[in-house]
């Protein structure tokens, strides 16, 4: 235990531990599943691109900017303090955004007869509530189910009839492709289904039905809803309909106000605090013991999804029985913020002022301009955001699509984080063995091969296999672009330039992807961006081997290199060039650009 209580490192790491621990739980509870959960609200593919990648816009710039005042006015704990506290009440906000259906069908709480089906046509939400209610009969037939179901697409301007359509408009003034019949118990009722995704199963109870899956088309097959004919036949009937925008309209702009303000509160606590204990540990030359930080935050993030994805199906029913499912992660996120709000009062925070220049970040970008490695670099990082951010905020609408539950979406994040921590004791011997260039190639190729992988999906179990190569697509990836910040960054503008690379860069490409990837679902399908995400990734690939040996490369001395070899180097009785340092340094030097 040290004398001084302000310098007590055993301590002030254990307490960094336990609150990255905590807050990787925390983030887990909500960020995987934030998009399926606005989804259940109501809103189509576009909408929930352009939340996210509001989401991720913010926290681009604001963070940093943050992060530089909290330094500036010695103001860090209260930022740390009040960010945790706010996003506990900003959380919520999103449990009280009114969904489009106010009473969805798939919830089996109660075991009621209601079927709903929700079809969003391009910007249109339409819900329809069928009730089935069949007399008692002792020797009454089950329900089954329907022997004939409309799915082709009809005309533009076509609309066909059937059983039961003079006394039950508006179903009558359907396009068929939308119109699909179930028969209940003395009952045969028509309701819109899905084209592509919805099904109808029927449940044990007398008379019961419930929709699978009622929800935009993810997958490729016939017409899509985006198509013309659609298109327009869901506008000629809007009027009979009584299709009032005005319910997506409220749902929207409450998801996004509360989005942006959740997010202005949330996004600037992971940089505040790392800056805080890099110089608490910097000013006691204790830097190294802060690089395996990052360890506790993915342990705690891959026991947070798995554990609050086992507690929804639990007690998701219990907590509310109206409006989408969904509720007990943002409980949960608000429960362990308060956690980590307690944890971080104890959090180390440097209480001395250092006086450092105030233009690093300034310095950083004029050195990512002047330098055509960087460039390439930054470039890479930015299709890496963009296509990262297409698997975020859509692979478990594709699972889901395949029945998936959300205890196995859980499970297949937390595979690739917990492959990403077996893969780091491989950490050095692999950057040495291909180099940061070959490394950044094989991540490249992993991330393109999951992406095609994924849009071939065939079943709710195949996304496993294809997760174990986030060890590689994520974690190898980052590590050789890391080394090579570290490398090519001047001394002084290490953090900084890492920091616009994770932030400005990567933050900028999943801000992009996201809001592109949201119309490019609508428009074609998830198959579609995927495999063209795809094809952009493998042909930078070929760009980015192609044109690195012939970068101009620039011959510079790294001086902490130079001192190492130095402090090695004790025999006076070496002669020759050979055994003089600083030729080996600069030969290093040398083969290090090479690589």
């Amino acid at each position: 235990m040290s004398a001084n209580p302000q310098w007590d490192i055993s301590r002030a790491l254990g307490v960094a531990r336990f609150f990255h621990l905590v807050c990787g739980v925390r983030d887990a509870c909500v960020t995987p599943f934030l998009t399926l959960y606005l989804r259940q609200l109501g809103l189509a593919a576009p909408w929930v691109g352009i939340l996210m990648g509001t989401k991720h816009l913010i926290s681009a710039f604001w963070a940093p900017f943050c992060a530089f005042l909290a330094k500036s006015y010695q103001k860090r704990r209260v930022l740390l303090i009040g960010s945790l506290l706010g996003s506990v009440g900003a959380s919520l906000l999103m449990v009280l955004v009114p969904p489009l259906d106010r009473d969805p069908g798939y919830r089996s709480c109660d075991g009621s007869h209601s079927v709903t089906a929700t079809v969003p046509p391009p910007g249109v939400a339409l819900t329809v509530n069928v009730t089935s209610s069949p007399e008692p009969a002792p020797n009454h037939p089950a329900p089954s189910l329907p022997a004939e179901r409309s799915t082709g697409v009809a005309p533009a301007d076509g609309f066909r009839g059937g059983p039961g359509e003079s006394g039950q408009e508006p179903f009558s003034r359907l396009p068929s492709s939308f119109v699909g019949s179930i028969q209940g118990t003395r009952t045969t009722s028509r309701v819109l289904l899905h084209p592509i995704t919805s099904r109808v199963k029927d449940t044990p109870q007398e008379g019961a039905f419930r929709v699978v899956s009622p929800a935009l088309p993810l997958l490729a097959g016939g017409m899509a809803l985006a198509s013309p004919a659609n298109q327009s036949a869901a506008k000629g009937t809007a009027g009979a309909l009584d299709l009032s925008l005005e319910g997506l309209r409220w749902t929207f702009i409450l998801s996004l106000g509360s989005m942006v303000f959740w997010e202005l509160l949330t996004s600037p606590l992971e940089q505040v605090a790392d800056d805080s204990l890099y110089e608490y540990l910097d000013f006691v030359d204790a830097t190294d013991r802060y690089r395996s930080l990052w360890i506790w935050r993915l342990l705690g993030m891959s026991a947070g999804v798995c554990g609050i994805s086992a507690l929804v199906g639990q007690l998701d029913c219990f907590l509310t029985t109206n409006g989408p499912r969904g509720v007990v992660h943002f409980y949960g996120y608000s429960l362990v913020s308060t956690l980590a709000l307690l944890v971080s009062i104890a959090f180390p925070v440097p209480v001395f002022r250092r006086w450092e220049p105030g233009y690093k970040m300034v310095k950083a970008l004029s050195l990512v301009g002047g330098d055509p490695r960087l460039i390439t670099l930054a470039l890479t990082v930015f299709l890496i955001g963009t296509a990262t951010s297409t698997v975020q905020n859509f692979l478990f609408w594709h699972m889901k699509d395949h029945e998936s539950s959300e205890l196995v979406m859980g499970f297949s994040v937390a595979l690739g984080w917990l492959g990403e921590i077996l893969l780091h004791p491989l950490k050095t011997p692999l950057l040495r063995k291909l180099s940061r260039v070959g490394t950044v190639g094989l991540g490249l190729g992993c991330l393109a091969g999951q992406l095609l992988y994924f849009s071939f999906l065939w079943s709710w179990w195949s996304v496993l296999p294809a997760q174990i190569l986030s060890a590689i697509s994520h974690g190898a990836l980052w590590w050789a672009v890391g080394a090579s910040i570290e490398h090519l960054a001047t001394p002084g503008t290490e953090r900084p330039l890492s920091a616009m690379f994770r932030s400005h860069f990567y933050g900028g490409g999943a801000s992009l992807g996201s809001f592109v990837g949201g119309f490019v679902v609508m428009r074609f399908s998830l198959a579609v961006l995927y495999r063209a995400c795809c094809v952009v990734l493998l042909l930078w690939l070929a760009l980015f081997l192609f044109i690195q040996p012939r970068l101009p490369q620039e011959r510079k001395i790294n001086y902490s290199k130079l001192l190492a070899v130095e402090a090695s180097d004790t025999s006076d009785s070496e002669q020759g060039t050979e055994r003089d340092w600083l030729v080996k340094a600069m030969r290093d030097e040398h083969s290090d650009w090479r690589g």
